[in-house]
């Protein structure tokens, strides 16, 4: 299964994370927001689409910078980091969402793919 993910970083270098809702796999860990990608569809689209879905936000194919993946079977998951959109993200699929750097989100519990994920975007935020 592909899935792409977004690691949204603000003017003050924080990361935004949102919390996975109690009721689903990995309820109450913390997470890159993004989603599947759906069959024909190519990742830049699928992960404008799923933080419209998610977070009510305008995301420019464009402003999408690969960072890393991930594999956990069956889920590989393709990270990318985005410092422009429009809109304020909202928690509209998730119980909570999260501002801060790197090495503080590294210290929530999440899903292991996110774990490397986070890592390589700290060092890529830390190389410039």
């Amino acid at each position: 299964m592909l899935v792409v993910a977004v690691a949204l970083i603000d003017g003050d270098g924080r990361c935004l994370m949102q919390q996975r809702p109690r009721d689903k796999r990995h309820g109450g860990l913390w997470e890159f927001p993004g989603g599947k990608v759906e069959p024909g569809e190519h990742p830049d689209a699928a992960l404008v689409r799923e933080l419209a879905e998610e977070l009510a936000i305008d995301v420019a194919p464009d402003a999408l910078v690969p960072v890393s993946f991930a594999t956990d079977r069956p889920v590989t998951m393709l990270l990318y980091r985005c410092a422009v959109w429009r809109g304020t993200p909202q928690p509209l699929a998730a119980a909570a969402l999260r501002w801060d750097r790197p090495a503080a989100l590294a210290a929530l519990p999440m899903p292991p793919v996110d774990v490397p994920l986070l890592a390589a975007l700290a060092r890529t935020l830390r190389d410039g």
